[in-house]
């Protein structure tokens, strides 16, 4: 009984339970469906109001730009009103000139036809005039006319004679005077050193045993050190003194290093020979670098070819009669710069032939030919103006000058080389030197007379064309350049001409 009471509560219970959460339900689904609508309907109000304020914007825009369209087309029509009256007030003008050229060119055609009456009542008056005087003078108008001109025309020539040479003694007198003033002027502000390097070739040894270290055993460590340098060393009687004998002077600089760092360290054999050698050949080449870098600089030019820095790093160990070959150069080239500035040419230009003028004796010993031509062809080789290349072609006159640049780069050179105490060469060292080239070429059979030229960098030879044929002249120019080089000592090359000469004359009785 009370199992069946609990039942039936418990059933009761149950779905009085249920009964309730289906209403809880069902209301709070009510209210979820309440709260939805009213959002929507915010929402809903929302944007409407929005799409109101969207089309009072809209319709604002539209006002403002049609005002806009409307002050842009008044302003247009202003614009055009104010054009169409220019335009009218322009016709009005051209019309009026229009009506006052046809009153000029109305007034033009009745001078015309004036001077025209006037011009047929002179010439009628000069055919009056030249019909009565061929009348006086029995001539006609013809003859009189080609012997007046024929008196003219001599008085005319004789006249300009005495003019050209008037015009042209002055010229040459002016030029002279300006050439001199340039040249004066250019001396006066160049300042260089008068006293130059002399290539050292004599080294003074510590003490007479340091001899026989140097030449070693057998002659091994002498050997070695020639080899190695490709210079040859004397060592003589001289006491403490070896002499290093090269015609390239960089070999020379090379070995005289090569020999100090030796002597100083001690130790002398072949192995260390050749250690000392490369050590001292690229030191050199720092140094004939720097000296190129250095050179340039002091000329005031920009950056050249490493090749050409290099090899004018190389004239830092030349000279020529005492002067160096590169001071003499960054010299020519100041002095070129001078001349040319005063001449109103290529400053540059002048510059840069100036300084590279003697390029050539950097390798004058290695390439065949005249120094001036090996310099003009590395420096055309290298892309630089035709103007320098010539330039350096001609400073001793082997080829034509045709470049502006030629010939003041000549008498730079000309300055420098001459100036007092640029060269260490005596007047009677210089007669000699050339007396001996002269006695070297008329010492063979067949020579009639030599010109030493050029400053002893050429012989021309006049041979007698009855003793020497055209095969015995190219054998006579050779065997006379053996004899210069195994009798003479000079810097660069000497040019040896042979000239035969043939000449028939016969006589008409």
């Amino acid at each position: 009984m009370d199992l069946a009471l609990v039942a039936t509560l418990s059933v009761v219970a149950l779905g009085a339970g249920g009964l309730l959460g289906f209403l809880a339900r069902g209301f709070v689904a009510s209210q979820a469906v309440k709260s939805a609508q009213d959002k929507a309907a915010r929402i809903v109000a929302e944007a409407r109001a929005q799409q109101k304020e969207l089309i009072l914007e809209a319709k604002d825009e539209k006002l403002r730009l049609a005002r806009e369209a409307e002050d842009e087309a008044r302003s247009r029509r202003n614009e055009l009103s104010g054009l169409e009256a220019r335009l009218l007030a322009r016709d009005e003008q051209l019309d009026m000139r229009s009506d006052m050229v046809e009153q000029r060119d109305r007034k033009l055609l009745d001078r015309e036809r004036e001077l025209e009456k006037s011009r047929q009542e002179l010439a009628q008056s000069q055919q009056e005039h030249i019909e009565a005087l061929e009348r006086v003078s029995s001539l006609s108008a013809a003859d009189a006319k080609v012997q007046l001109i024929e008196a003219v025309r001599e008085d005319a020539e004789r006249d300009a004679v005495r003019l050209a040479k008037s015009i042209e003694k002055a010229a040459r007198e002016e030029a002279d005077d300006r050439a001199r003033e340039i040249v004066l002027t250019t001396m006066q502000r160049i300042a260089a050193d008068q006293v130059s390097e002399h290539t050292v070739s004599a080294i003074h040894l510590p003490n007479e045993e340091m001899k026989g270290r140097i030449i070693g055993r057998e002659g091994r460590n002498i050997r070695a050190l020639e080899q190695a340098t490709g210079v040859d060393l004397i060592i003589d009687d001289t006491p403490e003194t070896v002499v290093i004998s090269a015609f390239d002077p960089v070999r020379r600089e090379i070995a005289r290093l090569a020999l100090t760092k030796l002597m100083a360290d001690g130790r002398i054999h072949p192995g260390r020979i050749e250690d000392v050698v490369a050590k001292a050949r690229n030191e050199v080449d720092v140094t004939m670098r720097q000296a190129g870098e250095q050179a340039i600089y002091d000329a005031g030019i920009p950056a050249l070819p490493a090749e050409i820095v290099r090899l004018l790093g190389r004239l830092k160990y030349r000279t020529s009669y005492g002067q160096n070959v590169l001071t003499h150069s960054v010299e020519t080239s100041r002095l070129a710069a001078m001349i040319a500035s005063e001449l109103g040419l290529d400053v540059q230009a002048a510059k840069v032939a100036g300084l590279l003028h003697d390029l050539g004796k950097a390798v004058d010993h290695e390439v065949e030919g005249p120094h001036a031509q090996i310099g003009a062809s590395i420096a055309q080789r290298h892309n630089l103006s035709p103007g320098v290349v010539n330039a350096i072609a001609a400073h001793h006159q082997e080829v034509d000058a045709t470049s502006p640049e030629a010939p003041v780069v000549l008498v730079a050179d000309a300055i420098s080389a001459s100036r007092p105490g640029a060269r260490g060469e005596s007047m009677e060292t210089y007669v000699r030197r050339l007396e001996d080239l002269q006695a070297i070429a008329e010492s063979f059979e067949g020579v009639e007379k030599s010109f030493a030229v050029q400053a002893g960098r050429e012989v021309r030879i006049l041979v007698r064309p009855e003793q020497v044929d055209d095969v015995t002249a190219t054998r006579l120019a050779r065997e006379v350049v053996k004899k210069i080089e195994a009798s003479l000592t000079y810097p660069g090359q000497i040019k040896v001409t042979v000239i035969r000469e043939t000449r028939a004359v016969e006589y008409a009785k």
